[in-house]
């Protein structure tokens, strides 16, 4: 009971953790998209014009920031709902609720790793065209790098906008795998109490039985005294 207690409140505790982390990868991911007025900075390539020195932009699909944007609401809701659920837990959860959480458990977990391997490269790819022309990405935040009818672009913010969601997708998967193993326990832990709990029923049938039988006289005794 002290095992599942402790398991319990380390799930509740990883949900509001997890609920942190995701406001890390939805909110920096939300301002990026409306300062670069609805394009996605991620896996963006171009080149830099000789003439002006601007950048001749070569927008990326907005797909590759809608889908960490989602899976930010996603696992947003899905602790939100989680916290709930495990703060009024009273009785012991059933098997198939284990099981719920399990295969919950693997797509956070699968969302979040996709999540934050497709921030990092795709930022990789960014800061590679802007290391082009500055000594570093963080140096071009805030320069005016985009020209012609994109100049109400906003770059002020994009390295640590897109440095925080990193954060926030990395530790969000992080979390999502002790919340997937904490999960699996419960679940293996509730299998072995129920197979323990088959033996001994089983077992106290077997010597109920036994008992039974020892009780009864033989079979010739009864007859014995049947034709007395």
């Amino acid at each position: 009971m002290a095992l599942a207690n402790i398991l319990l409140l380390s799930q509740i505790a990883g949900h509001v953790i997890l609920v942190i982390l995701s406001l890390c990868m939805m909110v920096p991911l939300g301002m990026s998209i409306h300062e670069f007025s609805g394009h996605c900075l991620l896996f963006t390539t171009g080149k830099w014009r000789e003439e002006d020195g601007m950048f001749e932009v070569k927008w990326a699909s907005t797909g590759f920031c809608n889908f960490p944007f989602f899976t930010a609401i996603f696992l947003f809701l899905v602790s939100t709902l989680q916290i709930y659920r495990y703060s009024r837990m009273k009785d012991e959860a059933s098997f198939l609720s284990l099981f719920v959480d399990v295969v919950v458990g693997i797509w956070m977990l699968s969302f979040s790793i996709l999540s934050a391997v497709m921030i990092t490269l795709g930022f990789i790819v960014w800061c590679e065209g802007m290391t082009e022309r500055f000594p570093s990405c963080e140096t071009a935040a805030g320069q005016n790098i985009i020209h012609g009818d994109q100049e109400h672009i906003n770059t002020s913010g994009f390295y640590m906008e897109m440095g925080t969601a990193q954060f926030g997708a990395w530790g969000s998967f992080a979390v999502t795998v002790g919340i997937g193993v904490i999960a699996l326990l419960k679940l293996i832990q509730n299998h072995q109490v129920r197979n323990i709990k088959v033996s001994m029923y089983l077992e106290r049938q077997r010597l109920v039985n036994q008992h039974q039988s020892a009780c009864q006289p033989p079979p010739t005794l009864v007859k014995e005294i049947s034709q007395k």
